[in-house]
């Protein structure tokens, strides 16, 4: 790689001598001031892959400065461009006006507008202008994108003294910006120093992002308006991509672990939970007043409290009246941040399976959360790792487009500890009978969705063990409305076969192969639901702004409501057949509404039939049964991990109680609710 310029052009190797001499001798004579670059080029990523570019250029005029930027991006087979214009005082970065149009993501349109005028800011945002008075430090910057503005942003704060916070625009947010450490990084030809920053409140949670000794942003870790993984990197420091994703997981969580610190107790060598009511999700009888005893971090005695030895010198967590349950597994999560980490525990899950996620961040989070080792602030966690197909929706940086790189991927996960293998929606027939037959060569199950082109059926028959989603299950218990001429008519609700040869057989391949389904339903509902959406999930009053604007969908128009009342049915319908089938089924969120979606979900399956007992079963016993860690998790019993949730009220007599989260204990560390959740912005 040649050496770039201060412009982010590029100069032969034949030039690099005498630029060196130059520059050594404008450092000696103390001239050698920074130089900003006024122009420069983005490569965009999603989960790892990139996936479009930013190009922008600077153009001065006296003492004012025009950014243009042009940020294009194609996710899934979906255009998201946006075009934008800032217009700033050079002499200190000021913001005059700002100009964005295009998109934030496939599914939400920007067209905004702000100008300052005197002390006035107008911002005109969907088509709704307000002035406001802005008081204190203050910027223009609408989000994760542009990059180019964020870049602006860290130049503007280091020029004005670093404020401790200051207020961005149009949002109004309060945004906080920390060090976070030196990262060298490295090319072919040359190592340079990469200064990193934790910004706090331009997104909900952190980014993290690099700049070099001129204050040129190398690249930015952050989340896109859909909250996945978005990565941006100056386009001559594509390489170290992998670094800067690990670098951005360990300084984000040693900033969380500040802020979420007094949620939990010291950790103790040996916790007794007593006088507790245990319910332990295998069926056994509620024990009450009973006792818990936890040595460094596993299960060592449970029982009545005559039957348990409680030694001197023990940590005691009074729990009168109070009901004990496993910690809750999430069997769908993408821990796109390590946000999560408070947010499940203060929901009181303890473990999540990740279906899918960028292996560098993934791997680098595995290791941090791994409870021998001075563990982050965070659940206990597995992965199963995402393979993707070629295609023009094809998902991640991961795909296999031959058996052999089906093989090697395969391996690859297994030796970065992964318990699955997830498979995407792009992958052939052919790779998928490749990859089920390497991971169970391996030791590894595999689950994931039905690729295009394919039935659920054929996804058993080729080796998968697991379905994420009921989406690939329903078209065996219902199929559309046709029209007159025998034509699917969506304008209909579809028509339900629950009893049909083909939803019999379907019914008889999953228990002939014993396959385990995972149905993510609050996902359909928070696509489907025609009543209000706080009625059906009262925690989506606690998000952060940032969240609960993005995820606080209206009720549609009464037009739609037969048609979607009319599939919701036909998913329940198929929820309730399969569960009185006897098929395993385990709970999931697919992030949804993060921390309470894991209660909506066990609220849908008792509406669908379960029992309260059995609905808590997906989420523990069932759930541990499934990845192969049942030794290690999923009830209450002697050499299991020390993963407790204390209840206020009884979940076996009312689903909804597991809401009322009193303690959650994780690997015998003891954690407080309130502040997990007031330490990602959440209101208790």
């Amino acid at each position: 790689m040649s050496v770039s310029d201060p412009g982010g052009s590029f100069v032969s190797k034949a030039s690099q001598a005498v630029l060196s001499a130059i520059l050594a001798l404008l450092i000696v004579t103390g001239l050698a001031a920074q130089q900003p670059a006024t122009f420069g080029k983005f490569t965009l990523h999603k989960f790892a892959k990139a996936i479009g570019q930013e190009t922008y250029s600077i153009q001065s005029t006296g003492d004012i400065a025009t950014l243009t930027s042009r940020f294009l991006f194609v996710d899934r087979g979906s255009p998201v461009p946006l075009q934008t214009t800032f217009v700033l005082h050079t002499p200190d970065g000021s913001p005059v006006s700002y100009a964005a149009k295009g998109r934030a993501s496939r599914l939400a349109a920007m067209d905004d507008a702000l100008t300052l005028t005197g002390a006035s800011l107008s911002i005109t945002r969907s088509g709704k202008t307000q002035t406001v008075a802005p008081t204190g430090p203050w910027f223009i910057t609408d989000g994760y994108s542009p990059v180019a503005m964020q870049e602006q942003m860290m130049r503007w704060w280091l020029g004005h003294s670093r404020p401790a916070q200051f207020t961005v625009y149009p949002s109004g947010a309060t945004v906080h910006i920390e060090p976070s450490g030196t990262l060298s990084v490295h090319s072919d030809s040359a190592t340079f120093s990469a200064h990193g920053y934790a910004v706090a409140g331009l997104i909900w949670g952190q980014e993290s992002l690099w700049l070099d000794d001129d204050q040129n942003l190398v690249a930015l870790v952050s989340t896109d308006a859909e909250f996945d993984h978005f990565e941006a990197v100056r386009t001559p420091y594509e390489s170290s991509l992998g670094a800067f994703i690990a670098a951005g997981v360990n300084s984000n969580l040693a900033a969380l672990a500040q802020l979420s610190a007094a949620s939990r107790m010291p950790t103790a060598k040996r916790l007794a939970i007593v006088g507790v009511t245990l319910e332990d999700s295998t069926g056994a009888p509620p024990i009450p007043d009973s006792v818990i005893l936890i040595q460094d971090g596993v299960i060592k005695a449970v029982g009545t409290r005559p039957q348990v030895h409680i030694p001197h010198g023990t940590q005691i967590l009074n729990a009168a009246g109070k009901f004990a349950i496993p910690g809750l597994w999430d069997m769908h999560a993408h821990y796109e941040q390590v946000e999560w980490g408070p947010i499940y525990l203060a929901a009181g899950v303890t473990s999540v399976r990740d279906v899918g996620n960028e292996f560098d961040f993934i791997t680098a989070l595995h290791e941090q959360l791994d409870r021998r080792r001075n563990p982050a602030i965070g659940p206990h966690l597995e992965f199963a790792g995402i393979v993707d197909g070629l295609g023009p929706i094809s998902l991640g940086a991961i795909t296999a487009g031959t058996p052999e790189q089906a093989v090697d991927l395969v391996q690859r996960y297994k030796a970065a500890g992964a318990r699955q293998i997830k498979i995407y929606s792009s992958v052939k027939p052919e790779i998928v009978k490749a990859i089920c037959a390497a991971a169970h060569q391996r030791g590894l199950t595999v689950t994931g969705h039905i690729p295009q082109g394919m039935t659920a059926i054929e996804g058993i028959n080729d080796g998968m063990d697991q379905i994420n989603h009921i989406q690939y299950d329903v078209p065996y218990f219902a199929h559309p409305a046709l029209n007159a001429e025998g034509k699917p008519d969506r304008t209909k609700p579809p028509v339900l076969e629950l009893d049909s040869p083909k939803a019999k057989e379907f019914i008889q391949v999953l228990k002939d192969h014993h396959t385990v389904l995972d149905p993510t339903m609050v996902v359909f509902e928070s696509f489907m639901h025609t009543a209000p959406f706080i009625d059906l999930e009262p925690g989506i009053a606690h998000l952060p702004p940032q969240l609960r604007e993005a995820l606080d969908s209206p009720v549609p128009p009464p037009n739609q409501k037969p048609i979607l009342d009319g599939q919701w049915n036909a998913f329940m319908a198929t929820l309730r057949t399969l569960h009185a089938a006897g098929i395993p089924m385990v709970a999931g969120t697919d992030q949804t509404i993060p921390g309470y979606s894991l209660h909506r979900e066990l609220e849908i399956y008792v509406e669908a039939g379960f029992t309260p007992l059995e609905a808590l079963q997906s989420a523990t016993i069932v759930a541990a049964r499934a990845l192969g860690v049942e030794s290690e998790s999923g009830s209450l019993a002697k050499g299991k991990r020390g993963d407790v949730l204390l209840l206020d009220a009884d979940p076996l007599a009312d689903i909804h109680n597991t809401r009322k989260v009193f303690r959650t204990i994780a690997a015998g560390t003891v954690y407080t609710p309130a502040p997990l959740w007031q330490s990602v912005g959440f209101q208790p």
